[in-house]
């Protein structure tokens, strides 16, 4: 028996089809091979960075002799702090290109506390002499301190990212002193000043400015973490609670939903507006942030008024497209509060699709760790690098040397101030050569990895939603574990479609990573025609990223269905949905909005409440707040937490109703809604999705199924109104 499509094509009727068929066999099992073989080779480069790499590479700060400062079981874990013997060579520009001073750098216990020279030394005290020894190589005795083993002079210092660099003053008259001294000796007898120290220093620390940033990060992570799981608790809570009453009062929850939205986005305009108000006439609160350029404080932003009227304006535009779409879209919203609702019953006879999220973020959080402790282990596992570096010239100068064998060699004859001192990492092994292949094909499984947990998800819960809506008699024909049987389905049958598809997705996602690389670079670049491709190519690239995501999402439901290959389940999703576009564009896309509303209230009431909290605005419990040198840190990992937790609790709700909106077009060309060849649809999802009014040839087919005193007593109501 067959019946015509709409654009002309004739599908079989199986009248024994029931939903996602369990009769199936194994498809795309090149492509699951391959992704075997590849994970494979993940662990096989992960077991190698391990074996390979250091990360007290990044954590310590490293000597001369490439020795770790401070580390555990080391006879320097007394010394944490590294000091360098002329502060002044760090304002070479080999500081750019090496990343390294070209001066001989110590561990040390403490940072010199005061100025003192070795002339000075030599000639004063015993206290002197003992002081100064402690800042030369190997401990050398007080009675022999001379150059080469010791510094020229001492300066005030003070640790900076375990480093010591000088305690830079400024006196009336914006004149730079260090310890109240104003000119200096260096190791040449060259009297130099203060403001050289200064712009020493900074270079010294150029490369190092990012490092600060992190080390400042870290410290408040560690003060603040438990409030931040604290925080993501309480947004687990209230998703969960906004879930359930949205099981049980959709309607109402969307509209409060909309309605606090637009209360939370006008109370943080407000509130931009007192901050901005209250900084009116502050000294330096009308700098630009043009003017202020990149600071490693960031709250100093927050002390210009241009910031607040930023944040003021973004809210505004946001909160003005908000309520425009409300306006022109609420007779849509009225059809996708009704889609809702269905989604909302779907989900009440699948409750642990709700807990199926947490899931996915364990085994995302599995993926991520990996590549991250991967990355580590990589980025470290190269070796020590000695070069020459001398005051005069040298032909052997920036040459690699051997610490070891350097007293004896050509080039200390030639260059007796010549030193062989650590330069940097790396290396000339097969493995150092190939490291960047590593590096990348570890991104690269990280993508791929990544999507084809998301790809489980999608298949997981359509399969288990899809199971409700192919049930005839509603709840006694679905499964009693649908997640369960539809996660075994996918793994056993559907592991090569998921990972074929998560492939192409990570393919795109690899270029894009390499497009925003080659804009990094060529950002100095004056080849307009060059930025204007690539811009092109991003933008095109970002578009096709949404493009297939938006079909594999959809391949993964007819897979879930009817364990087909990924590209003919691609290719049948596609047509279904261009034979249905106008319900595509005017109801999934409608219900979208919405849930994305919910996500955004969610996170705006969490960020709220941090805020306040993290700010020490909140009197209460202003003492429990913890001293924080960011307190932006822990409010963004909050927002972004919350966000990544409604949506994957929205994500459920999101993939019901995809689920039942595609199951809804292949029923309506599956069957006509006679006896024979009944609808699978509830008769609310009919009046909200069908053009073609055939509710009362459903009632009467779901009452020869299904009889029940209820609906014979409104058919004979309905009889004799009519009469």
């Amino acid at each position: 028996m067959q019946r015509p499509r709409r654009n002309g094509e004739s599908r079989k009727f199986d009248p024994n089809f029931k939903g996602p068929i369990h009769n199936r066999s194994c498809t795309d099992i090149l492509c699951c091979i391959i992704f075997i073989i590849a994970l494979l080779g993940y662990f096989a480069v992960g077991i190698l960075a391990w074996s390979q790499g250091d990360p007290k590479k990044v954590i310590y700060p490293t000597d001369s002799r490439g020795q770790f400062c401070g580390q555990a079981g080391t006879p320097l874990e007394k010394k944490p702090l590294l000091f360098y013997f002329n502060i002044l060579k760090c304002a070479s520009p080999l500081v750019l290109l090496e990343f390294q001073c070209p001066t001989t750098q110590l561990c040390v216990e403490k940072c010199p506390d005061r100025y003192l020279t070795l002339i000075k030394a030599k000639l004063g005290s015993k206290e002197d002499r003992e002081y100064y020894s402690g800042y030369c190589k190997d401990g050398s005795p007080p009675e022999i301190l001379r150059d080469g083993l010791c510094p020229a002079m001492l300066l005030p210092s003070k640790a900076f990212t375990r480093r010591c660099l000088p305690a830079l003053g400024r006196m009336k008259g914006g004149v730079v002193v260090v310890g109240n001294e104003t000119t200096f000796v260096d190791d040449d007898n060259n009297r130099v000043n203060a403001t050289e120290l200064l712009d020493a220093s900074k270079k010294s620390n150029y490369a190092l400015e990012a490092r600060q940033v992190a080390m400042r990060i870290f410290e408040d992570y560690t003060q603040s973490w438990h409030w931040i799981l604290l925080g993501l608790l309480i947004a687990m809570a209230v998703s969960l609670i906004f879930i359930v009453l949205l099981r049980f009062l959709a309607g109402i929850m969307v509209w409060i939903m909309i309605v606090l939205v637009i209360l939370v986005i006008g109370y943080g305009i407000f509130h931009c507006y007192m901050e901005f108000d209250s900084l009116k006439g502050e000294p330096g609160a009308d700098v630009t942030i043009r003017d202020l350029g990149l600071q490693t404080d960031f709250s100093i932003y927050l002390q210009i008024r241009q910031t607040w009227l930023a944040f003021m304006i973004i809210l505004a535009i946001v909160e003005f497209i908000i309520i425009l779409l409300l306006i022109f879209l609420r007779k849509r919203i009225l059809i996708a509060i009704a889609l809702i609702k269905e989604a909302s019953r779907a989900v009440g006879h699948v409750m642990s699709a709700l807990f199926y999220p947490l899931l996915t973020f364990a085994l995302l959080g599995v993926v991520i760790a990996y590549w991250a402790i991967t990355a580590v282990f990589l980025s470290t596992s190269n070796e020590q690098i000695y070069k020459v570096f001398n005051n005069s010239d040298c032909p052997f100068s920036l040459e690699t040397c051997d610490p070891k064998t350097f007293n004896t060699s050509n080039a200390s004859a030639q260059c007796p101030d010549a030193e062989c001192l650590f330069a940097f990492y790396g290396g000339e092994t097969i493995y150092h050569k190939y490291l960047i292949l590593f590096q990348f094909y570890n991104v690269f499984l990280f993508f791929w990895c990544a999507n084809f947990v998301t790809a489980l998800g999608q298949v997981t819960l359509s399969g288990a939603f899809a199971s409700y809506y192919w049930a005839f008699k509603k709840p006694d024909d679905i499964p009693a574990y649908p997640i369960f049987s539809s996660l075994g389905r996918a793994l056993r049958y559907h592991t090569g479609s998921l990972a074929f598809g998560s492939l192409i997705l990570s393919l795109v996602q690899v270029i894009r990573v390499i497009l925003e690389y080659l804009d990094h670079k060529l950002k100095g670049a004056q080849n307009r025609f060059a930025k204007f491709l690539l811009s092109c190519l991003k933008c095109c690239f970002w578009c096709l990223e949404k493009c297939i995501k938006f079909l594999n999402r959809n391949a993964y439901i007819m897979i879930a269905i009817y364990g087909k290959s990924f590209c003919t389940s691609a290719r049948d999703a596609f047509f279904l949905l261009m034979r249905n576009i106008v319900r595509v564009a005017v109801l999934d896309k409608v219900t979208d909005f919405l849930l994305f509303l919910g996500k955004l209230l969610i996170v705006g009431i969490v960020g709220i409440f941090s805020f306040f909290f993290f700010s020490g605005r909140i009197r209460a419990v202003e003492d429990a707040a913890p001293a924080l040198n960011y307190y932006w840190v822990p409010i963004l990992t909050v927002v972004f937490g919350a966000y990544l937790i409604a949506h994957g609790f929205f994500s459920v709700y999101a993939m019901c109703v995809d689920t039942l909106f595609l199951c809804f077009c292949e029923d309506l060309e599956r069957n006509d809604g006679s006896s024979e060849r009944p609808y699978f649809m509830s008769l609310e999802l009919h009046e909200i999705l069908s053009k073609t009014k055939k509710v009362e040839e459903v009632s009467r087919v779901r009452r020869a199924w299904t009889p029940s005193p209820r609906r014979r007593f409104r058919s004979e109501a309905r009889g004799r109104f009519a009469a």
